[in-house]
Order: structure tokens, then sequence, then C-alpha cells
């Protein structure tokens, strides 16, 4: 943990002095998709990139007969801008935790490993700047370069649609859907599983903003069927027009859902 804080201390210095030293660009279209757990339909300028980073994530689901804690370091985005309105994703977890406690024994089961290669290819449909409305789409392949539960084991695949419309220039309502050929926890095949997410994000000014999040997912993995139901509050700052640092707080609503989950990190557009 010590040497993953380390490195995590040193991708934030790193983004805050190339930040600093792009900040002079005219209203670049810096667009993380981060901390929302929802989507987003906005698109990189060609010839640009956008790169983000969870320096820490914390995942804690608290079950009557075991503690399971995940945590994830270096949790790595890079989106490429290839047309006005489409762009490539790379996304790679660098490191990943996954520690179990058996409560009734104390016996403690840790498994430590890289996670799974994301490609995604996004597409702007609809929405200018300036117009309240947008919408696009976010096709995504998952190979199995980890291994469970750090990653899945095997391919997946997915679709998202994000829509968004600004009621004033401050306040924003969302809603993604996303059905995934998601990996079986057997690591074996795929099944069908798909989720909506509704939120309300509102700007206290261009540097700092706030997001609220409500989130139903329905998973059809083979060995048992879950619904899971979350609630989220993000909050992000600007300190330039490419830099952004942000913390984003994830609640289960159910007995099925991980208990609370805690995120730090950042984007940067070169």
């Amino acid at each position: 943990m010590r040497r993953s804080a380390l490195k995590a201390g040193m991708v934030a210095a790193a983004l805050l002095a190339a930040g600093s030293a792009l900040a002079d660009d005219d209203d670049p279209r810096f667009c993380p998709t981060r901390p929302s757990i929802g989507g987003s339909s906005c698109t990189t300028e060609p010839g640009r990139v956008h790169v983000e980073a969870s320096f820490l994530d914390w995942e804690r689901d608290d079950q009557a007969s075991q503690r399971e804690d995940r945590i994830v370091a270096s949790d790595l985005l890079v989106r490429v801008g290839i047309a006005s309105k489409t762009e490539v994703q790379l996304g790679w977890t660098a490191y990943g935790q996954d520690r179990t406690r058996d409560k009734a024994t104390g016996a403690i089961d840790t498994i430590r490993g890289t996670g799974d290669l994301r490609f995604a290819v996004r597409q702007h449909l609809a929405g200018e700047k300036g117009k309240p409305f947008s919408a696009g789409v976010e096709a995504f392949v998952t190979a199995p370069t980890g291994r469970y539960p750090v990653g899945d084991g095997t391919w997946g695949a997915g679709v998202i649609v994000p829509v968004q419309y600004n009621l004033t220039e401050k306040v924003a309502i969302a809603f993604t859907g996303e059905a995934d050929a998601a990996a079986n926890q057997s690591g074996v095949g795929r099944h069908f599983a798909y989720s909506g997410i509704t939120s309300l994000r509102y700007k206290f000014s261009e540097q700092v903003s706030t997001t609220a999040e409500f989130s139903l997912e329905r998973d059809q993995d083979p060995e048992g069927h879950e619904t899971h139901a979350l609630a989220a509050l993000s909050t992000a700052w600007r300190p330039t027009k490419v830099l952004q640092f942000d913390v984003l707080a994830v609640a289960g609503l159910n007995h099925h859902s991980p208990d609370f989950r805690l995120v730090t990190g950042g984007a940067i557009l070169f």
C-alpha cells in the first residue's frame, strides 16, 4: 500500500505540473468522464488526448459470512480524438488487490493482480456548444488480461447510451443506459446485464461542480441473478482549463450491493 500511495502521489504531481504548463489554451474541449458513475457523450477533439486516472479506489462489501475489501490503484483511461465527434479509448487497471476475511474462521484470502484491457469507441450523436440537449453512444470490449476478481478472466462487451439536458447554465440532468454481454463469475461464458443511471449536476463555478446519482443494475449471472441499487455523490475541481482533481463516494442501497466505495483521482488534457 505504501508503494501504491507513492505512485499515486507521483501521478498527481505530474498532472499538476503538466496542467500548469498547458493552462494557457483557449477554451479547450475538456470533458472528463470521471468522477461520474454514468457515461458522457462528449468526445475528445481531434489531435488531443484525455488521460484519466484513479489514484485510489477502495470498495467494501460486508456480508453475513465475510467481509471483502477491494483496492485499485493507477486505474488508467486514455481517450484520443480521431474525428470531430469520434474518439477511441484504451483503459487498464495497473494494480488491484482483493482481500476477503471469513468472519467465522478469521481466514484471510488476498488476491493481487492487474485488470482487463478495455477498448472503446465513443460517438457524439447530438448536441452542440450552447445547446441544452446532448446524446451519444459508446461501444466497448474487454480483453482478459487480468484475473478474477480484479479482472473478469474472459472477454466481455457492451454498449453505453448517455443523454443529458441542461436545465440552466448551472443545473443539468442526465440518464445513462447500458447493456452488457458480461463475463460469468466462473470465468467461462457471458450473460446479459443492464443498468440505468440518473444524475443531477450542479456547477458552483467554472472550477467546481458536484453530481448526485442513482443507479439500478440487473445482473443475470448463472450463479445467481442480482439487482444492485447505488447512490453516488461526486465533486470535481478544475484548477486550470485542462486539469481536474475529483472524489467520488458510492453507497449500496440493498443487500446485494457493495456497502461503500471511495475513489480519488484526476484527469488532464494534452
